[in-house]
């Protein structure tokens, strides 16, 4: 197997892990599902949102290789580009967390143990067909790892738990973001390179997402 893609599934399970362990502390007494978690979401809306990292994988791969040459900083663009409805992508986080049903906990493992199989069986070059594209699973799953990473971290930070994401997920996610960082555009170049070098301070809630 490809190693490059090993570091990616490994990393992708690990956060996939994560997620379900964080979702079984924050069940504990009272478990106030509906407490305010991010923004708009609750705290079941934010694991159904969360949930739809794995889900997507699953729902989105097809049969047979992909010869697809985009790189995961290109899926972020193509996301950018499409102008995805704020509004339709908060209802889709609701939807999710409906749809786990009562048991959040016991939901989330099932989601985590079908979904890591079945990437588990698949290779480097499957072919991922997205609303804006094709990639090559090893291309998609890392935009997985970062979505799984910094949401399970605002889970973990609305329930008022200690503890950081596995060492190999992080990582994973922080090259997709320096890969990011280096696709900037050419108007935030400059004060990138300045504040990364401790020049500058960016501005509050600057995302490269």
């Amino acid at each position: 197997m490809d190693e490059n893609f090993r570091t990616v599934r490994d990393a992708f399970g690990a956060a996939a892990r994560w997620f379900a362990e964080t979702v079984h502390e924050l069940d504990r007494p009272p478990a106030p599902w509906e407490a305010t978690a991010l923004g708009e979401w609750s705290r079941r809306d934010l694991v159904g949102h969360t949930s739809r990292a794995l889900l997507t994988v699953e729902q989105y791969l097809r049969p047979g290789p992909s010869d697809s040459d985009r790189r995961s900083v290109d899926y972020y663009r193509a996301v950018r580009g499409g102008r995805a409805d704020p509004d339709e992508v908060a209802e889709r986080g609701r939807q999710a967390g409906r749809d786990l049903g009562a048991d959040l906990p016991e939901s989330v493992d099932t989601v985590v143990r079908r979904v890591t199989a079945v990437v588990a069986g698949r290779t480097a070059d499957a072919r991922v067909e997205t609303p804006v594209g094709e990639w090559r699973l090893e291309a998609y799953l890392p935009t997985r790892v970062v979505e799984l990473v910094v949401h399970t971290g605002d889970l973990r930070t609305a329930g008022g738990l200690d503890g950081q994401a596995p060492e190999t997920a992080v990582r994973q996610a922080l090259v997709v973001l320096g890969g990011l960082v280096a696709d900037a555009p050419s108007d935030d170049a400059p004060h990138l390179l300045t504040a990364l070098t401790g020049r500058s301070a960016l501005d509050a809630g600057y995302t490269v997402l």
